[in-house]
């Protein structure tokens, strides 16, 4: 409390605010709701930070010049890692889908972050100015870390299986051939973890939280983090409307031999390298800090791995592998 104290007396000039702790999510950021004079903000609390250098400043800055519907800053501290944002409220995306038992409800409100996603794909991406989101990207080496993250928290640390050497070369060598081969599409500005959970609704309208991670990639990882989300069940007939939405906002945006069967292929690899990954950072939460509440989430999401795998029979030792472990039949919720 100390921490902070001075820097929202400073703010409101007086010592008339309350202070509530938020739940976090699964970084080390921490989060709070202020309220004064019958007014509410959220404060987030991190590590000091250069504002000219910081990630979220500059993600969230070149969003919003783009019209993406991002928080507010209403104050900072550098030094203390302060950041004073708009209050969002409680609703987000994920509340909205499970609201009733028909998904359909919720169509609305996904097509509307679908409009976020376009400015986020392409007008951010068009604009070359000064960004952060342009200097990291979803290379063949980041991708293939996030596997061998799945690899190492899921089937070795929670699974206790260790395939062969043999099998595990065949492994590392599908590994590099699904990265190489996402490496090689056409890179935009990617949100990254662009799911139920970071988009809010406030007033109706969706609004874009947890970008600062942006960074140059194929479309289709966003696409993949919203429409195979870990956290809801969309369906099949309602993920392919939402990406015949998508296609038909995208079209002044891609290039005039753009081909829909390479864009749905593409789409399954993206599935099985974004899947894999999530199911390694539930895992992971467990593995390090006992974590487990994102652990009733891994059978779902593996289940999106093995389906699109089966799309490519060159890729056979990876669902060998899964299929060996254990993985798919394991009781996560009761490790």
């Amino acid at each position: 409390m100390d921490q902070y104290h001075s820097f929202l007396k400073n703010h409101f000039q007086d010592e008339e605010f309350k202070v509530y702790s938020l739940a976090g999510d699964a970084s080390n950021r921490r989060y709070y709701r202020v309220s004064h004079s019958n007014q509410t903000w959220v404060l987030m609390v991190w590590e000091p930070f250069d504002a000219k250098n910081y990630p979220f400043l500059s993600v969230l800055q070149h969003f919003a010049k783009h019209q993406v519907h991002v928080p507010e800053v209403i104050a900072m501290s550098e030094k203390e890692g302060l950041v004073l944002l708009e209050d969002l409220g409680d609703l987000t995306l994920e509340r909205k889908f499970w609201e009733k038992q028909s998904s359909t409800h919720s169509l609305a409100f996904y097509k509307k972050s679908i409009d976020e996603l376009i400015k986020v794909h392409f007008r951010a991406t068009l604009d070359k100015s000064d960004c952060t989101a342009f200097k990291i990207e979803f290379d063949t080496e980041k991708l293939l870390w996030e596997m061998n993250y799945g690899r190492t928290n899921l089937v070795e640390g929670m699974c206790k299986h260790k395939p062969s050497e043999k099998v595990a070369k065949e492994l590392a060598s599908v590994f590099t051939h699904i990265c190489e081969r996402l490496h090689k599409e056409p890179k935009f500005i990617a949100h990254r973890d662009y799911h139920s959970r970071n988009l809010m609704i406030k007033f109706d309208e969706i609004r874009v939280i947890d970008f600062q991670d942006a960074r140059l990639g194929a479309i289709q990882y966003d696409l993949v983090s919203l429409l195979r989300d870990s956290y809801v069940n969309i369906d099949e007939t309602m993920s392919k409307t939402l990406l015949d939405y998508y296609l038909g906002r995208a079209k002044e945006y891609l290039p005039k031999d753009f081909s829909r069967s390479h864009f749905d292929e593409i789409y399954e690899v993206q599935t099985i390298q974004r899947c894999f990954k999530a199911c390694g950072s539930f895992s992971s939460f467990y593995n390090q800090r006992q974590d487990t509440r994102y652990l009733k989430y891994i059978s779902q999401t593996l289940m999106r791995v093995m389906k699109s795998l089966t799309n490519f029979p060159e890729y056979k030792v990876f669902s060998n592998v899964l299929i060996d472990s254990g993985s798919l039949e394991r009781k996560y919720e009761n490790p």
